[in-house]
């Protein structure tokens, strides 16, 4: 009976499916590893190592997810799983921020749907439903997020709202108060009309708009030299509305005036013929264009000339103000004044700047109160009683039409336009803010030296990657006191009781520690709930006392994680290894959790601060659904699965904004389905592997010796890209090995031997050795990216295996750490030669390549070629069989020059190939053409080395 000589070929056989199947596998993977308590099992396997802790920023618990989301949250887990897996107990405690205006106001827009004030809601009901609100996001997040594969303590996540976070908030609080850090005082913020609060800067987000500028006279009215005498200081701003909170013009020291006689006006313009005009010399010629006139220059002004020079308010003497504006208006130097821009004089309003209140704090200027908390002017301002800077809904209102209209009427004005610039916004509301005074809490930045020690703490800090220390360092360097009071509902409230005799806060460390108590046991609604009698107890008197409702940024919160995360939990520890976030946090998380902690314990939380970029789309355009271009996580999943989310994150350069979108998706499958079909092939290739066939590295050959000096080499790229956290590098190294070394050539050269040498011959076990060695090894590596797949390949590893492999081996890939490779593996003399003979195979396949092209061959295996080689050459290529690497089924190798017409690669100096026809018969099972083959007479046509692996025919083959 003759036998089908197929079956005697020792093929791959595996039951892992070349197809992923991941939207439906992975699931399948989560519940498998809730099933074995993995997370569990870390933590026991990890008790005893030395602790990597990555402390969690935590997201607003608001929404689903979103690519941001997904990115960071991916970044932390291969960061995460790559330690735990180089011997450190990782523990990763997930977090939310549950308070603060994206929570508020969600439950606000469900009252507005419904017609109903939130103001009129009891504040205890109102924060209920935040809560509530808080909870079910943390619950949907937490899914979301266990979907992409990330590990963690999710039983036991930290909460903002949690009572005993809320506890440890007010008792940082405190800390300030007590170490005098603390204060109240009235300064400009950032201040939204429709949330009605202050916000942060981390809060505000910039947009383009349209508005109004105009150029303004101030009559000198006291002129410290006569040049001044009879001429009007022009100011030019983009806030007509300010103008009634003026009370100062500020000049530069450094800059030159001049005073302009108007010579020539055109139709329309407002300026009047042989009026004076002091402007600054650089920009005189740009306000002369925009009023519509020819200016003549005339006596040049020197700051000396400005000092101590009084101006007339341009509402001066309207007869509708009642004297409301015929103050004194100063002219001021101003260190902030530059003639880049305007007309050289700053109009200063120090209720709506900055700038303007230092200037005028430094001058002792009144700062009037003339915009309440709904954008409405005081009923007190002259003029402008009632008129709104923006509506309730974040729209212009009236002020700067009223504010232009009795600048005209009063000839105040000179010139007017429409300027397009950048503006602050709320990034909640997205409506336009104003700078508003108000009574606020503050940290200082210079009391206990904590801009000193928060710069000093940024240059102890690794920073990744390295220009994130100057982004930072420049912020903390020029920043102001941090405002910390809002004027909200949801959050932990800045619990302090003011004396009304003289505004001070109470600073008794007894009523200290029984608010912090109460808030324990309680939560922060103890406040709202409890009588003030209940804080202060016996010793104080309620009636003497008003308590302070104002509720902490949540900055500060989120700031504070560390003093309730990091130092009280027992499995974490402070300061953490590594914070990572997106680069904005520099003015956020990073900026707030440096200043709280340098403000309470001199130091910062972190030890290193990994930031990445945004995802944008594959345009490099930011993402918003109006442009359709939004790319959102649980899609990809549902398409893709998460493997190839994790993937596309590790495989971009996360310092910089990451492009997303169906092209690079599809470009992230395609390199996904080669590392896949690389496990494959080895699960394939090691079926029935056991023990007794593993072979010691000094007997094998060299081409595997070259494989494991691979290995060695790629063991400390990869350990050092996740101590650096180059993540980029690491897979891109990992593909390039897998497709390059392994499946291009290696697998490549080796399935002759691995199909066809006979079970025991010790070259085909050699190469199973190494193949096992490579499946052990890149699961490893490939672990904490493609968590999913490694495990389902472990998995089919484990299941192929016999009883020996899985008690050998723990149960999860994740159980594992990258595997010691030893030192002997590497071997640069041996890799210096394979790179030789590597060049050498190129040449030979590029001319082997031509005559497939032209259908001179169909296979390289019925080639026989000439090689021309140099000496040194030769000497690489001695004892090794060149037609097995080139996978020819001959080859002759020459040393001297190659003829003319020989193939020849420019990068391959000396090296020439001639094609020749390999000659003999074509063996029946291996297909190599040689002459040792006996031509077709009826029998089997096999080599030696396949005669030999199945034997006799009608005979058992081995």
């Amino acid at each position: 009976m003759t036998r089908d000589l197929k079956d005697t070929v020792f093929l791959p056989r595996t039951d892992f499916p070349m197809r992923g199947g991941l939207p439906k596998k992975e699931p399948e993977l989560l519940a498998h590893w809730a099933a074995i308590d993995l997370y569990g099992k870390l933590r026991q396997d990890g008790a005893e190592r030395a602790p990597f802790v990555l402390h969690d920023g935590p997201p607003y618990a608001n929404g689903n997810i979103h690519i941001g989301h997904a990115v960071n949250k991916i970044l932390k887990d291969v960061v995460i799983r790559s330690q735990q897996m180089q011997g450190r107990n990782a523990v990763y405690v997930p977090g939310w921020d549950c308070h603060g205006l994206p929570i508020e106001w969600k439950i606000e827009e469900k009252y507005r749907k419904a017609g109903k004030d939130k103001d009129e809601v009891p504040v205890l009901q109102f924060r209920a439903e935040c809560r509530n609100f808080a909870a079910e996001w943390v619950g949907i997040q937490a899914a979301e997020f266990r979907r992409l594969g990330v590990e963690g303590d999710w039983q036991n996540p930290y909460l903002t709202m949690a009572f005993d976070a809320e506890s440890a908030i007010v008792r940082e609080i405190h800390k300030f108060l007590l170490n005098g850090g603390l204060y109240k005082g009235a300064k400009p913020v950032m201040w939204s009309v429709v949330e009605k609060t202050a916000l942060a800067e981390a809060e505000v987000e910039y947009q383009d708009v349209t508005s109004p500028m105009i150029w303004v006279r101030f009559p000198v009215v006291t002129a410290p030299t006569p040049v001044l005498t009879g001429a009007s200081v022009v100011i030019w701003t983009t806030t007509p509305w300010t103008m009634p909170g003026n009370r100062a013009v500020a000049y530069g020291e450094e800059i030159a005036y001049a005073v302009y006689t108007v010579t020539e006006v055109l139709e329309g313009s407002l300026a009047k013929v042989g009026e004076k005009l002091i402007l600054a010399q650089a920009l005189a010629e740009g306000v002369a264009a925009s009023a519509k006139a020819t200016f003549e220059k005339g006596a040049d002004v020197t700051a000396a000339d400005l000092n101590g020079a009084i101006l007339a308010h341009p509402f001066r003497g309207h007869p509708e103000a009642n004297g409301g504006y015929d103050y004194a208006v100063p002219l001021l130097p101003g260190d902030h004044v530059t003639s880049d821009a305007g007309t050289g004089f700053v109009h200063t309003a120090p209720g709506h700047g900055a700038e303007d209140f230092d200037l005028g704090r430094k001058f002792g200027l009144e700062v009037p109160q003339t915009v309440d908390a709904d954008g409405s002017y005081y009923a007190h301002v002259p003029l402008f009683a009632g008129a709104r800077v923006y509506t309730p809904e974040g729209k212009p209102g009236d002020a700067n039409g009223k504010s232009i209209s009795a600048l005209i009427a009063q000839g105040s004005l000179l010139a007017k336009g429409n300027l397009k610039h950048s503006y602050p916004h709320s990034w909640r509301s997205k409506a336009p803010l104003i700078f508003r005074t108000t009574p606020q809490w503050f940290i200082s930045m210079d009391t206990n030296d904590l801009r000193a020690r928060a710069l000093a703490a940024i240059d102890e800090t690794q920073w990744v990657p390295p220009q994130g220390r100057n982004r930072i360092h420049a912020m903390v360097e020029s920043r102001p006191d941090w405002c910390i009071s809002r004027q909200r509902a949801w959050g932990v409230p800045i619990a302090l009781f003011l004396s009304k005799t003289d505004g001070q806060p109470l600073k008794d460390e007894g009523v200290l520690n029984r608010i912090a108590s109460l808030f324990e046991t309680e939560g922060a609604d103890a406040w709202y709930s409890r009588p003030a009698a209940d804080f202060l107890g016996p010793d104080y008197d309620p009636a003497d006392f008003d308590q302070v409702f104002d509720i902490v940024d949540v900055w500060f919160e989120s700031g504070s994680t560390h003093a309730f995360v990091l130092e009280r939990r027992n499995d974490l520890s402070s300061p953490a290894d590594l914070y990572l976030e997106g680069s904005d946090q520099h003015r956020g998380w990073f900026h707030s959790s440096l200043l709280e902690s340098c403000g309470t314990r001199g130091r910062a939380p972190f030890k290193a601060v990994l930031t990445h970029g945004f995802a944008l789309d594959e345009q490099g355009r930011k993402m918003s659904k109006s442009l359709g271009n939004v790319v959102a996580p649980q899609q990809v999943m549902e398409e893709y699965g998460a493997d190839i989310l994790r993937l596309w994150v590790v495989g971009s350069d996360y310092s910089e904004d990451l492009k997303v979108g169906k092209e690079i998706l599809k470009s992230n499958a395609d390199l996904y389905r080669r590392l896949r079909n690389t496990l494959r092939y080895l699960l394939g290739a090691l079926a029935d592997f056991t023990e007794a066939e593993r072979v010691a590295p000094a007997a094998m050959p060299d081409l595997e010796r070259w494989v494991l000096h691979r290995l060695a080499e790629m063991d400390a790229i990869v350990r050092q890209s996740t101590k650096e956290y180059d993540l980029h590098r690491l897979i891109t190294e990992l593909h390039n090995f897998c497709a390059v070394d392994l499946s291009a050539f290696y697998f490549d050269v080796r399935k002759d031997s691995l199909y066809c040498d006979a079970p025991t011959s010790a070259r085909r076990r050699a190469v199973r050795t190494v193949l096992e060695r490579l499946f052990v090894t890149l699961t490893a590596w490939l672990a904490p990216i493609l968590c999913f797949t490694a495990e389902e390949a472990w998995l089919a590893f484990l299941a192929e295996g016999d009883d020996a492999r899985r008690a050998a081996w723990p149960e999860s890939v994740h159980l594992r750490q990258f595997p010691d490779i030893p030192a002997d593996w590497r071997d640069d003399a041996l890799a210096a030669r394979w790179t030789v003979v590597r060049d050498v195979r190129r040449a030979v396949t590029g001319a082997l390549e031509l005559k497939r092209a032209d259908k001179t061959i169909g296979s390289s295996l019925q080639a026989h070629p000439t090689v021309y080689v140099q000496a040194a050459h030769h000497a690489a290529l001695a004892g090794l069989d060149l037609a097995e690497i080139s996978i020819t089924s001959g080859i002759t190798v020459t040393v001297g020059a190659a003829p003319e017409g020989a193939f020849t690669l420019a990068d391959v100096a000396g090296v020439g190939v001639v094609f020749g026809p390999a000659e003999g018969g074509k063996c029946e099972r291996c297909w190599r053409i040689l002459p040792e083959v006996p031509a077709a007479e009826g029998g089997e046509q096999l080599c030696h080395r396949c005669a030999d692996a199945v034997g006799p025919a009608g005979g058992p083959h081995a």
